[in-house]
């Protein structure tokens, strides 16, 4: 009798359960729009550009609109300034080199100066050093231990800067063409993954690193694939990890969505705040093609 009990108010209880069920229509209230920037400088030749645009409500998925009509411009501690102009009304400021000088430079510090319906914004950023890129290899894989398909695995070598805490971000292109997806944000701390710096400091970058650069279809015979390192700053890795953490957050265990850092700073502190980073990278990279003179066998 007390076992018949217990079943009948656990039904009870989930017929209960189920009957209170409700359907909520979160309505997420619009705020004041923000000013957004995308702006990540280096020390390769040709132009550079700074992207502006405005927030949009929380569930808008089409493109942001553009900020126009702002003043930008970029300066260094070596009295240089640079400026940037919208040329085509469409958010994107570009500043154009004269001569062979490149606005990027290894050791300046660069601040950037917006100007944007009567506020001013404000950032920083050193560019630091980076290491050459030594060599590019393929090794012949199969997709998974059970795929009968196969294809080339990629795997970059470069050795961290030795004596100093240095950090990358890893970019690689297939064909031309970035892999920009979530999975594709890769970033390390002296070749190595954050707090193992003691153990990575002045080393190869470790093997995760190193073959972080590969598309989940793996290469195909004649790929062209190239890869580039670049240097930043301790804050824009804290930027990049949490960016990345944010737009992979998902499943049963997500976390609440969380705003992601900005170093881009109202002069006014009662002023509108803005979103995006400012970052300045010295960049090198290396291009190999899957072909059999950058094929290597290997057993792991």
């Amino acid at each position: 009798m007390k076992r018949f009990s217990f079943l009948v108010a656990l039904l009870v209880a989930v017929l209960t359960l189920n009957s209170c069920t409700t359907v909520i229509d979160a309505k997420l209230d619009t705020g004041p729009t923000q000013l957004s920037v995308d702006a990540n400088l280096t020390d390769q030749p040709g132009a550079q550009t700074i992207r502006l645009t405005r927030t949009a409500a929380y569930f808008d998925s089409s493109t942001p609109p553009a900020a126009t009509s702002a003043t930008v411009s970029v300066s260094d501690d070596a009295g240089k300034t640079y400026v940037f102009s919208d040329s085509d009304n469409d958010g994107y400021y570009v500043w154009q080199p004269k001569g062979t000088d490149t606005l990027g430079h290894i050791g300046r510090t660069y601040q950037l100066n917006i100007t944007y319906q009567n506020e001013t914004y404000r950032a920083s950023s050193r560019m630091n050093r980076v290491p050459p890129i030594d060599s590019l290899i393929f090794v012949k894989r199969k997709l998974n231990p059970l795929s009968k398909n196969e294809g080339y695995r990629a795997e970059f070598y470069a050795r961290d800067i030795p004596n100093e805490v240095n950090h990358y971000r890893i970019r690689f292109f297939r064909n031309g063409e970035l892999q920009n997806e979530p999975q594709n944000i890769i970033i390390s701390e002296d070749g190595g993954f954050r707090g193992a710096s003691t153990v990575t400091d002045g080393l190869v970058f470790i093997v995760p690193i190193r073959r972080a650069i590969n598309p989940d279809s793996l290469y195909v015979l004649n790929d062209k694939v190239k890869v580039e390192v670049q240097s930043i700053t301790s804050d824009a890795f804290d930027f990049w990890s949490q960016l990345r953490t944010q737009i992979t957050n998902g499943g049963l265990f997500a976390s609440p969505p969380a705003n992601v850092p900005t170093n881009i700073v109202n002069t006014n502190p009662a002023g509108r705040k803005a979103t995006g980073f400012f970052i300045t990278s010295a960049v090198r990279s290396f291009s190999a093609v899957a072909a059999p003179p950058n094929i290597r066998t290997r057993e792991d």
